[in-house]
Formats: C-alpha cells, structure tokens, sequence
C-alpha cells in the first residue's frame, strides 16, 4: 500500500482524461461493484459500476487489455477510470455525463485534484430516482 505521501505524489501528476492502457485484473461480483484494472501504477485503478454497460455481460474479462481515462483519484488512494472503449460504457454515456459531470469537457486535462472522499457519494445521490436527498442540518 503507497503512503499517504506517496499517493499526493502520484495523484499530482495525473491529469482528468489521461489515458492508460490497462489490463482488466478482476470482475468480483459481475454486474455489482465494477473491475479493478492494473494500469502500471503503484496505486489500482477501478471502473465503477456506474460507467459500466447495464449488462455485465458486455464489461471486458479479467485479462481484458483495452484504453482507460482518469476520471477522478480522491483520497482512497486509487485511480477511478473510465473506459475509453464504447463498447465498455454505459449505453445512455452521454445523457449520464450531461448529468453527473457536465463540465468534464473543461475538466480534460486539468490536473485531478483531492475534493475529498465524498464525491462518488454525491454522484450516487444525484442518480437516485427520487434525486437527491436533503442533508439534514
């Protein structure tokens, strides 16, 4: 595991969009959590379920070598990717983009940031069918 040091290190040095090749290293629960793919680094990088094809049996294999983007690196210490493939997205990709990160055409490029680690809590609240729920305060 890569120290808290060593991760602000790496993440530093990446940018939204940048584009490694990976490979597919597991798929634990198909359908559920999404794949952990190995992209050279000395921190994992993982697709989230959510970027992933609604059918898990359209997500690349374990062993699968295929394209990734940066897509977001908080503080857990791995690098959140999305498929540069089309095949391996999810149908609606742009409809949830316009939805959930509308400026990631501003954001390519741009070196990641840490916003802390309750983003993809956001991402998840925002797609609820009821939307987002109200913080209490």
């Amino acid at each position: 595991m890569v120290t808290h040091a060593e991760w602000a290190r790496i993440r530093r040095g990446l940018r939204f969009g940048q584009v490694f090749e990976g490979t597919v290293v597991k798929v634990p629960r198909p359908g559920a959590i999404g794949i952990f793919v190995d992209i050279g680094l000395q921190v994992g990088g993982f697709v989230d379920v959510l970027l992933l094809p609604e059918q898990s049996d359209d997500w690349p294999e374990e062993g699968t070598v295929a394209e990734f983007e940066i897509w977001w690196a908080d503080s857990r210490r791995q690098i959140r990717l999305k498929p540069s493939d089309s095949r391996y997205l999810r149908t609606d990709f742009a409809d949830f983009l316009a939805c959930v990160r509308p400026d990631w055409p501003f954001e390519v490029g741009q070196p990641v940031r840490d916003p802390g680690p309750s983003a993809f809590d956001e991402v998840g609240s925002a797609l609820r069918p009821d939307g987002p729920q109200a913080v209490p305060p």
